[in-house]
């Protein structure tokens, strides 16, 4: 019995006000990095990153998105078709969390059905100036069926994780019911290569 192997390449967009550390995230899981003082995001950044995973090898195509309110109307160009989205809120802004759950509730109503969403509390490294409890981020993903994860750019709390979790479960996801992805399906015995649509700006 032939084994084949998996090479996913999925579009992920993050979403959340600006200054909720999108970037930073995105910084530290492409390259390691992270900047005291990131500047703003105009429009959108693109980054790719590829994970390899006992479930096979995700390409990540990343669409960071800009939180100010004028890149709004934007914001649907970038999540239209995405195969998974982060919304980010920072743990020390209160107003940065109902924001997020504005994001939660336009992409249940005009995104990908199957989207992989995740919730993530960032800055966690900011503990003592906590205004969202864990427990109100967890409890307000569970009920909206998202993933949920406390993560700071700072100090690479989780940051990996969040994104080998959502590696994994599109890597396990069916690709011909999945927007936003593409499987290359690569027979050890020299088997066909098949390519599936994929929206894309």
């Amino acid at each position: 019995m032939a084994r084949s192997e998996n090479n996913v390449q999925a579009k992920l967009v993050l979403l959340g006000d600006m200054g909720t550390g999108k970037t930073s995230l995105v910084l530290r899981f492409v390259k390691g990095q992270f900047h005291d003082h990131q500047e703003s995001t105009i429009g959108a950044a693109f980054f790719s990153q590829t994970l390899s995973l006992n479930e096979g090898t995700v390409k990540f195509d990343i669409w960071d998105t800009a939180g100010q309110e004028r890149y709004h109307s934007l914001a649907p160009m970038y999540y239209r078709g995405a195969a998974a989205a982060v919304v980010v809120y920072d743990i020390s802004s209160m107003e940065s969390f109902v924001r997020a759950k504005k994001w939660v509730e336009e992409l249940h109503l005009q995104g990908n059905p199957a989207m992989v969403m995740v919730l993530a509390g960032n800055k966690a490294d900011l503990e003592p100036k906590r205004r969202v409890d864990t427990e109100e981020g967890k409890l307000y993903a569970e009920d909206n069926g998202l993933l949920f994860l406390e993560t700071s750019a700072k100090t690479a709390q989780n940051v990996n994780e969040l994104f080998y979790e959502i590696g994994k479960r599109l890597a396990r996801a069916q690709p011909s019911r999945m927007s936003g992805m593409k499987l290359h399906r690569q027979s050890r015995g020299g088997g066909q290569r098949r390519s599936l649509p994929c929206c894309s700006i």
